[in-house]
């Protein structure tokens, strides 16, 4: 599913308004928090979401999980 993409200004305070299709796209929440990461020329802000919601987000995205593992990492 794609997220819609839009472009936002930076305020004189470094401020940015997330728009309100992304904010839905997301189900994003007023006093949410996010990890901002520096990643060569774009910032990127990823919700911080509790590791129980993170369950399953994986699934079904095409990563192969059954690998043959050695004894001593099981």
């Amino acid at each position: 599913m794609p997220i819609d993409m839009e472009t936002v200004t930076l305020s004189s305070k470094f401020q940015i308004m997330i728009p309100k299709g992304v904010r839905e796209q997301l189900q994003l929440k007023p006093g949410e928090r996010f990890h901002v990461i520096g990643f060569g020329d774009r910032v990127e802000l990823v919700p911080v979401r509790p590791i129980k919601e993170m369950r399953g987000i994986l699934k079904g995205r095409g990563i192969e999980t059954d690998i043959e593992r050695e004894d001593d990492r099981l």
